[in-house]
């Protein structure tokens, strides 16, 4: 979106745009973006909050004010708390195993199968669709390959976009699993449920942990576990 963003200013097009992911922007300089304090796939905000989203959309569209870029700006709320008094519990009891010695892939393949009949069901609930599948790979061999690096001390940086790819179809996978159930779910509960009781995360941030010492791939740890992800983990062990 930056480069097309840059291409069309140079066309004389302004261009605003709205990022979850505040060091992207940092790093890439669009002409002007707007940072928002929300999970990722929540660019508004809030669902079925239409006040609230038009803010969002009108101070995205303010910037086009400024003429000099690049400009980054913060949006000043937070998203609004949402009514979930008739929310479905998670139907996933994640379990730790309780041997330390048990290697990533063992640990991974059993959340997996714990998953996979939630995610059927929920995927025979939505007749079919998924959001997971970017990665073209089977979220079998994904955990793998992921356990794989783990188990081993490797980093994927042969193929990392294979593996951004990956770990969002595995994330993808998990929340759909989590959500089989019918009646409204609150993200912020789905969001602190994956990234500080499953294993999958215990993984992402593990190997988050070690790419950020290799040179050049800050942002591409931003991506693999978010800011707001590294701040309940901390809050999570803080507590423990």
């Amino acid at each position: 979106m930056c480069a097309i963003s840059y291409y069309l200013e140079r066309e004389g097009i302004m261009t605003t745009g709205i990022s979850l992911v505040r060091e992207n922007a940092l790093s890439l300089s669009p002409p002007r973006s707007l940072w928002v304090p929300f999970p990722l796939g929540r660019p508004l905000g809030a669902a079925n909050n239409p006040d609230f989203q038009h803010r969002v959309i009108a101070a995205g569209l303010d910037l086009l004010n400024r003429s000099n870029g690049p400009v980054l700006e913060d949006f000043p709320e937070e998203a609004p708390d949402q009514d979930h008094a008739t929310a479905m519990a998670c139907p996933v009891s994640f379990i730790r195993p309780t041997s330390e010695s048990t290697s990533w892939s063992d640990r991974l393949s059993h959340e997996l199968s714990s998953l996979k009949p939630w995610y059927d069901l929920g995927k025979r609930r939505r007749n079919g669709r998924t959001l997971a599948g970017v990665s073209n790979t089977s979220i079998e061999e994904i955990i793998r390959r992921l356990a794989e690096h783990l188990d081993t001390a490797t980093l994927p940086t042969d193929d990392l976009v294979w593996f951004k790819h990956a770990s969002e179809d595995a994330k993808t996978y998990y929340l759909e699993a989590m959500t089989a159930q019918p009646g409204e779910q609150n993200p912020a509960n789905l969001h602190k449920l994956l990234w500080t009781q499953t294993v999958l995360a215990d993984g992402l941030a593990l190997l988050a942990e070690r790419l950020g010492q290799a040179p050049d791939l800050e942002q591409f740890v931003r991506i693999l576990v978010p800011r707001s992800a590294v701040e309940l983990r901390a809050e999570t062990e803080m507590d423990a």
